[in-house]
């Protein structure tokens, strides 16, 4: 019987070159940063063309695409993994610090500083998506705050970014404040800002979840 689709030794091949491209690109960004990609320069380490690679990857962004949905697809798994061994918010930002600190350059390429000319198609917001709807779930689970707070107020009306999730305005605010802030504290830490300063970045990091976490009176 013939075989088909992926099944076939062509789409097995196809499969297990677009992955070693992938790997190599990680490996180039790790090197000189996602707005230095090259698909020439990865087509001379595979010892292949250039026309030959871009038989699997149709451009440069073609390729960054790839890059940015398994960043965002591998922290949606961790996160999901977490949540289902019952992690509460605070486990869900441990996390997030962990999958961060494992690969600081994944992190970069899709909470760091844009890549100039490129843009991601909507399909890759879908992904992320998914993690912001488990961090929400784990805010929606808290104990509501005991007084309402302007910015709440003002979510009642302007949550479409939540994509329908029916989280209370209290726990849309908490998700914006725990998103900005710890992202905030990532994002100094893996760039080596607290390095000169003799700050211990995991207890600045644990202060801010613990202010974040406190009720807001």
């Amino acid at each position: 019987m013939a075989t088909t689709g992926a099944n076939t030794p062509r789409e097995r091949y196809r499969t297990q070159v677009r992955a070693e491209i992938t790997q190599r690109a990680w490996e180039q960004i790790a090197t000189a940063g996602a707005s230095a990609l090259s698909l020439n320069a990865i087509a001379k380490q595979m010892g292949m063309s250039g026309p030959a690679l871009y038989r699997y990857f149709a451009s440069r962004d073609d390729l960054i695409t790839e890059l940015v949905r398994e960043a965002y697809r591998s922290l949606a798994e961790t996160l999901r993994a977490a949540s289902a061994t019952g992690a509460d918010l605070a486990g869900l930002a441990h996390a997030l610090r962990g999958w961060a600190l494992a690969d600081p350059q994944r992190y970069f390429l899709v909470y760091g500083t844009p890549i100039p000319g490129y843009h991601a198609p909507a399909d890759t917001t879908a992904i992320s998506s998914e993690i912001m709807t488990t961090l929400l779930d784990a805010c929606a689970a808290l104990a509501p705050d005991s007084a309402a707070t302007p910015f709440g107020t003002y979510l009642e009306d302007h949550r479409d970014w939540a994509a329908g999730h029916p989280a209370p305005p209290e726990a849309l605010h908490r998700f914006l404040t725990f998103w900005t802030r710890l992202h905030g504290v990532l994002s100094l830490e893996l760039a080596g800002h607290f390095t000169g300063m003799g700050l211990d970045p995991a207890l600045l990091f644990a202060a801010e979840l613990n202010d974040l976490l406190a009720p807001r009176s």
